[in-house]
């Protein structure tokens, strides 16, 4: 039986008898090799041309004002009124329970608390309306009514913005009693369609900032980023995640996480988050510890599929290993 480690022609009459009658031409590996790599070159140079994925333009909160002005208004108020997705979210940014799973009593996300709450009409609204004019008046008008007042004004022009219009880089609605609420969004657009929205939520006194938490919220909160990926199908009914447009999984490693939002019962649970990372981590830990797992580790003997490839891996004068 050979073991695989000599590689030496089989032949007790030596390589020249060997390889005697067998015609033999000189072969360049560098020539082989550069060839090879020019040849590939080209091909991913014309499928790059042919099927690339496509180089869309970083969005940010000012292409969202720009873009769709009423859309940004309509989510600035909302976050000043504590109504927004993010107000109502739950752990880690609020104490609400909107976006709250658990399976059972297993719930991480409210293990975890408000852990980094968001406060979403002096972050997203007031905030950055002090930081860009200290001496707001209107800010404070805003601030010195009573809770009642202030309700009362957001509730009116809530209800107003659902007939607003767009002109002359403003948001118009009907007339109405909304007290400073109107000159407060309008001047949060002008200082979003500036760009500088975007560095004021953005400042935490770091060096380096990586934290995009407070912008992609706010975004979130709006119809404008849904309907951007809804264009390129990254919905979750989409397959989620990609590099790339059209419903494929796109990453590999994404595949068996978005997999299960696309089948039942998984994409019909209330906690559909939780249940596919358990899912997911479940499946992850079999696999690694296969060997080790009675019935799992059998499989290979009782479905020998590794015997037919190490058939077609062998020299025919080979015994398999």
């Amino acid at each position: 039986m050979s073991t695989g480690a000599n590689t030496a022609p089989r032949s007790k009459h030596g390589q020249d008898t060997y390889f005697a009658g067998i015609p033999m031409v000189s072969y360049d590996l560098v020539k082989e090799l550069f060839l090879a790599t020019v040849g590939i070159g080209i091909l991913v140079l014309a499928f790059a041309f042919v099927a690339s994925s496509p180089d869309v333009p970083a969005v940010t909160i000012q292409t969202w004002a720009k873009a769709d002005p009423v859309d940004f208004v309509t989510t600035a108020t909302a976050e000043l009124a504590g109504t927004s997705g993010t107000a109502a979210y739950g752990p880690p940014y609020t104490d609400g329970s909107d976006a709250v799973q658990n399976v059972g009593p297993f719930s991480p996300q409210a293990f975890m608390g408000d852990a980094l709450h968001v406060d979403t009409p002096n972050e997203f609204v007031i905030g950055p309306l002090l930081v860009a004019s200290p001496g707001d008046t209107d800010v404070a008008k805003y601030q010195a009514a009573t809770p009642d007042q202030q309700q009362a004004w957001l509730t009116a022009y809530t209800s107003a913005l659902d007939n607003a219009t767009a002109a002359n880089g403003s948001v118009v609605v009907p007339a109405g009693d909304y007290g400073p609420v109107p000159a407060m969004v309008d001047h949060l657009l002008a200082i979003a369609k500036s760009g500088n929205l975007d560095g004021i939520l953005l400042r935490s006194g770091r060096l380096y900032e990586t934290n995009y938490s407070a912008p992609l919220l706010f975004m979130g909160d709006g119809s404008y980023l849904e309907g951007l990926a809804s264009d390129q199908h990254l919905l979750g009914g989409q397959w989620g995640m990609m590099n790339e447009t059209g419903s494929y999984p796109g990453q590999a490693w994404l595949a068996p996480v978005s997999l299960f939002y696309q089948i039942p019962p998984w994409n019909t649970l209330a906690s559909a988050d939780l249940v596919i990372l358990l899912t997911v981590t479940v499946l992850g830990l079999l696999f690694a510890f296969a060997p080790w797992i009675p019935i799992v580790r059998d499989i290979p003997r009782w479905i020998p599929v590794h015997r037919l490839i190490w058939r077609h891996a062998q020299p025919a004068d080979e015994d398999p290993l």
